[in-house]
């Protein structure tokens, strides 16, 4: 043994031989294993959003308007008799009459006496007429006979004819003031609720003044409701309208009865007449509110959430085989929450339920069904 031999094993070499032996036994199956390992995939999670399928359903189109109560024509009752004082008055504001029906009455002194003047001056000349009737009729045959000459003849047929015409004026005479007389009763020309009442008792009636009265034609009202300019196109007769009022009173039906040709140049809306069916506390003038139903459709329509646009187009975020695709679309009638489709989908097809959702086209999502 040489004392500088490198081949020769230290006495620490000696003692750490088993220890390290050891440990290379137990670390062998450890690399052996990881090396055998192959690489862990790694695997992301998609984002979870609500989806909504393309349904069908009825979705109707309205129109809001506002205005005031009115009757659907005012008819005026103004005497037919001038400068006669009135002596009565049978109805009152708020009274339903009926056509021909008495409303006041006006003095009939003067127009009595006038009558009994007439009569008497009637008879007088229908007995001057009938004397000068004769006699034309005798001239008439002692002319035909060669007794009197035709002057004479032709003056007694001119006293009968001018008789039978002072009858004729009297009679003429005596009908206008038997006129007058009826006409001292103010009737109602139509049937309807009284609106106005003007008349007093002791005050002359003139048509030169007020009206005496004002009715209601057969008690129809009707509101006058106020359209945007934008919506009157789509507002025409006979649609159907709720009328609300201001009042603690259920809804009313009712009908456009017109629409006026003209639009405010001030406040740019239009007019549509509206007519409702009268009902216990409902009065011209009360403000009412109208919801004209303008149309209604069945077809596919989505969440209002669901539209957005881009470049100017509509579009919904459709979603097929868990991709999104940014689809355009045309939109129609919008109520409750909802929008019909007219083109673009289908029904059943899904969307994103909330365009504003932070998703874009390409996108790839784990898609939740909305519950309704």
């Amino acid at each position: 043994m040489f004392p500088n031999d490198p081949n020769r094993e230290s006495p620490s070499m000696r003692r750490s031989s088993p220890l390290l032996a050891l440990l290379l036994l137990t670390a062998a199956p450890i690399f052996a294993q990881e090396a055998e390992a192959p690489a862990a995939t790694v695997e992301v999670a998609l984002p979870a959003i609500t989806v909504s399928a393309v349904e069908t359903r009825k979705l109707s189109d309205h129109v809001l308007a506002s205005g005031l109560i009115a009757a659907v024509e005012e008819v005026s009752v103004v005497p037919l008799v001038e400068g006669q004082p009135i002596e009565t008055l049978a109805v009152d504001v708020g009274d339903t009459v009926q056509a021909g029906q008495v409303l006041a009455t006006l003095s009939t002194a003067t127009w009595v006496l006038q009558q009994s003047q007439l009569r008497a001056a009637l008879a007088s000349a229908q007995s001057q007429g009938l004397e000068a009737q004769k006699t034309a009729t005798r001239s008439a045959a002692l002319f035909k006979q060669g007794a009197t000459s035709a002057a004479a003849n032709d003056q007694a047929q001119a006293s009968a004819i001018a008789a039978q015409a002072q009858v004729d004026s009297l009679t003429a005479q005596l009908a206008n003031v038997e006129l007058m007389l009826d006409r001292t009763e103010i009737k109602a020309p139509v049937g309807g609720l009284i609106l106005t009442r003007n008349a007093q008792v002791g005050a002359v009636a003139s048509a030169a003044g007020q009206p005496m009265f004002v009715i209601v034609k057969d008690g129809a009202l009707e509101l006058r409701a106020d359209v945007a300019e934008a919506d009157i196109p789509r507002v025409t007769r006979d649609l159907a309208a709720k009328v609300q009022l201001a009042a603690n009173v259920a809804a009313l039906p009712g009908t456009v009865r017109l629409v006026e040709p003209g639009v405010d140049a001030t406040t740019r809306m239009g007019r549509a007449r509206i007519a409702i069916d009268a009902a216990p506390g409902v009065h011209p003038g009360m403000y009412a509110e109208a919801n004209i139903l303008v149309a209604t459709t069945e077809g596919p329509s989505v969440p209002v959430t669901a539209i957005g646009s881009e470049d100017g187009q509509t579009t919904v975020m459709a979603v097929k085989d868990g991709v999104i695709h940014r689809t355009p679309v045309t939109t129609g009638i919008r109520e409750g929450g909802w929008v019909e489709i007219t083109g673009g989908l289908d029904v059943g097809a899904q969307i994103v339920t909330r365009a504003g959702s932070f998703v874009a086209d390409g996108d790839r999502i784990n898609p939740v069904l909305a519950t309704n």
